[in-house]
């Protein structure tokens, strides 16, 4: 999370004129008749809200204006699927800005960081892996679930060090390169809490999940061998 100090106006009004478009592409394409006429999935989406919440309360805030936390975004849009998934980040993105721990200006670009780029990532990952449909149930996990949300986490640092470097506002400092080594410090922790909530919800609650097939992935092993 970048604070508004370290961006430029012009960058924050173009991050404000995409993220804007986004959140409202996600409103004419969410599903609001099945959200309001099913009271599983309106719990579904106030929980996974409260969660990103708490989520991304617990961070560490550096002197220089950065921010560090967890996403959990990938988690959120396998089980809500991407239009409510975006919805939800801006709420708790919302809710971060009511308790002072978020700048307004800075809201576009911290949206487009922490909840396009992972939600983007984890959709297209998921459409692959539903266009080859494995039968394999950790090709599922894995591949939708452990390897996008580590891709999230890569992504979105760099982006945000994309910005801060074009802005020209935020001095780097010499040891940067040094850094990169520790990308994988963030990696792996983002991957490994996105991928073990969905295979705790494969396991207890697949129907949760909005872009798990069950009849493909929890099918009884000897269907394949009956004879037709």
């Amino acid at each position: 999370m970048i604070a508004a100090d370290l961006l430029a106006p012009g960058t924050q009004s173009i991050g404000a004129g995409l993220y804007l478009g986004l959140m409202l592409y996600a409103v004419w394409r969410a599903p609001w008749l099945e959200l309001f006429s099913d009271s599983r999935r309106q719990h579904l989406l106030f929980g996974t809200v409260l969660a990103l919440f708490l989520l991304w309360l617990v961070r560490r805030d550096f002197v220089s204006g950065l921010s560090f936390h967890f996403i959990g975004m990938t988690a959120v849009t396998l089980l809500l699927d991407w239009p409510l998934a975006m919805l939800a980040g801006l709420a708790a993105q919302l809710g971060l800005l009511a308790l002072g721990r978020q700048d307004l200006t800075a809201l576009g670009i911290n949206g487009l960081l922490l909840v396009a780029i992972p939600v983007s990532i984890t959709e297209g990952c998921a459409l692959l892996v539903e266009r080859a449909q494995p039968r394999n149930l950790f090709v599922y996990i894995f591949c939708s679930g452990f390897f996008p949300a580590a891709l999230s986490a890569l992504a979105c640092l760099l982006a945000g060090f994309a910005v801060l470097w074009l802005d020209g506002r935020y001095e780097m400092p010499p040891w940067l390169l040094d850094y990169l080594g520790y990308l994988w410090l963030v990696m792996f922790p983002e991957a490994f809490i996105n991928g073990a909530v969905i295979s705790g919800l494969v396991v207890y609650y697949p129907e949760w999940l909005e872009t798990f097939n069950r009849s493909r992935y929890l099918q009884a092993p000897w269907k394949d061998d009956e004879p037709r």
